[in-house]
Protein backbone atom coordinates (compact mmCIF):
# COMPACT_ATOMS: atom_id res chain seq x y z
CA UNK A 1 0.00 0.00 0.00
CA UNK A 2 1.10 3.50 -0.71
CA UNK A 3 0.83 6.46 1.63
CA UNK A 4 -1.95 7.89 -0.55
CA UNK A 5 -4.01 4.73 -0.07
CA UNK A 6 -3.44 4.70 3.67
CA UNK A 7 -4.20 8.39 4.14
CA UNK A 8 -6.73 9.57 1.54
CA UNK A 9 -7.37 13.27 1.07
CA UNK A 10 -9.85 14.50 3.69
CA UNK A 11 -11.62 17.71 2.83
CA UNK A 12 -12.26 19.95 5.83
CA UNK A 13 -15.56 21.73 6.25
CA UNK A 14 -18.82 21.18 4.45
CA UNK A 15 -18.40 19.75 0.96
CA UNK A 16 -20.73 17.96 -1.44
CA UNK A 17 -20.90 16.69 -4.99
CA UNK A 18 -22.75 18.91 -7.46
CA UNK A 19 -25.51 16.92 -9.17
CA UNK A 20 -25.10 18.90 -12.39
CA UNK A 21 -21.34 19.13 -13.04
CA UNK A 22 -20.36 16.25 -10.70
CA UNK A 23 -17.52 18.16 -9.07
CA UNK A 24 -16.84 18.64 -5.37
CA UNK A 25 -17.97 22.05 -4.13
CA UNK A 26 -17.11 23.74 -0.85
CA UNK A 27 -20.29 25.85 -1.01
CA UNK A 28 -23.06 23.27 -1.54
CA UNK A 29 -26.62 24.50 -2.04
CA UNK A 30 -29.46 22.03 -1.34
CA UNK A 31 -31.58 21.76 -4.49
CA UNK A 32 -33.52 18.50 -4.17
CA UNK A 33 -34.76 16.22 -1.40
CA UNK A 34 -35.59 12.56 -2.00
CA UNK A 35 -37.89 11.12 0.65
CA UNK A 36 -37.40 7.56 1.84
CA UNK A 37 -39.94 5.19 3.35
CA UNK A 38 -37.36 3.23 5.31
CA UNK A 39 -35.21 5.89 6.94
CA UNK A 40 -34.00 9.43 6.49
CA UNK A 41 -34.23 10.96 3.04
CA UNK A 42 -31.39 12.19 0.87
CA UNK A 43 -30.54 15.79 0.11
CA UNK A 44 -28.95 16.51 -3.26
CA UNK A 45 -26.66 19.49 -3.64
CA UNK A 46 -25.39 21.73 -6.43
CA UNK A 47 -22.56 24.22 -6.68
CA UNK A 48 -23.68 27.88 -6.46
CA UNK A 49 -23.41 28.33 -10.23
CA UNK A 50 -25.68 25.40 -11.06
CA UNK A 51 -28.04 25.96 -8.11
CA UNK A 52 -29.36 29.06 -9.86
CA UNK A 53 -29.96 27.08 -13.06
CA UNK A 54 -31.60 24.11 -11.29
CA UNK A 55 -33.70 26.13 -8.88
CA UNK A 56 -34.26 25.03 -5.33
CA UNK A 57 -37.11 22.76 -4.28
CA UNK A 58 -38.52 22.85 -0.79
CA UNK A 59 -36.39 20.87 1.66
CA UNK A 60 -37.75 19.45 4.92
CA UNK A 61 -36.14 22.31 6.85
CA UNK A 62 -37.73 24.84 4.51
CA UNK A 63 -41.15 23.21 4.89
CA UNK A 64 -40.91 23.58 8.67
CA UNK A 65 -40.12 27.28 8.37
CA UNK A 66 -42.87 28.01 5.78
CA UNK A 67 -46.08 26.17 6.70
Amino acid sequence: MTADELFPLALAGRVALCIECETVTRAPVPVRYIASTSGPGTTLYACPEHAVKLGADLTPEGALRHP
